[in-house]
């Protein structure tokens, strides 16, 4: 299974982004969305570097509550295990 993580441009150089999400940043690479218009504030879906998808921020905002929502269930799977 991949797991793409949708992140906001903050700063952008040729096909080289500086991408944001929840106080990390990365340098993703663009190469793959050549053909879309990615400007600063736009929202994408990185996978190992590489922005795979243009988003809106709606959707970015739902995919993030559903993180949340996984990382809540499995740690409270692991406090049952280790109770």
């Amino acid at each position: 299974m991949c797991l793409g993580i949708p992140m906001r441009v903050i700063a952008r150089d040729g096909f080289v982004a500086r991408c944001s999400a929840r106080g990390i940043e990365r340098d993703v690479s663009l190469f793959l969305l050549q053909h879309e218009p990615i400007d600063i504030g736009d929202h994408v879906v990185v996978h190992v570097g590489y922005a795979i998808q243009k988003i809106d921020p709606v959707a970015a905002a739902q995919a993030w509550e559903l993180y949340d929502q996984m990382l809540a269930a499995d740690a409270q799977d692991a406090g049952a295990r280790n109770a």
